[in-house]
């Protein structure tokens, strides 16, 4: 089992950045291939970025590929989100998930509550 809380959302502006961070509890946090997704209003929940265990490899939406970077802190047992340049349609709640290196949520076992970002134009 594995417990997720993510934290640092907020409202900034646009052109501005922020981290969000998701901290987990539990000793198998390596174990875990770790993503962000994120839910606007009325729309799906869709991925944002993902890293494997051993944080070498990445992959992000073409949305958010040159603006945002993942990682993770084994020993702090903590995912990172780096968001820059942040746009109005980045707007959402933001979850943090465990599981399987991957772009779908089937492939994700665990997720924290949600943090939310609002980007103001």
């Amino acid at each position: 089992q594995v417990q997720l809380v993510e934290s640092g959302g907020g409202l900034v502006q646009a052109g501005e950045s922020l981290r969000l961070s998701c901290a987990a509890s539990g000793r198998t946090f390596s174990s875990y291939s770790m993503a962000w997704f994120r839910q606007a209003p009325g729309k799906e929940r869709e991925f944002v970025a993902t890293i494997t265990r051993s944080g070498l490899n990445t992959d992000y939406a073409a949305s958010v590929k040159g603006r945002f970077t993942i990682s993770r802190d084994n020993a702090k047992n903590t995912v990172y989100l780096q968001m820059n340049s942040l746009k109005s349609e980045d707007t959402a709640v933001y979850y943090c998930a465990a599981g399987t290196y991957g772009t779908t949520r089937p492939l994700y076992d665990y997720w924290g509550q949600g943090t939310q970002v609002t980007v103001s134009s």
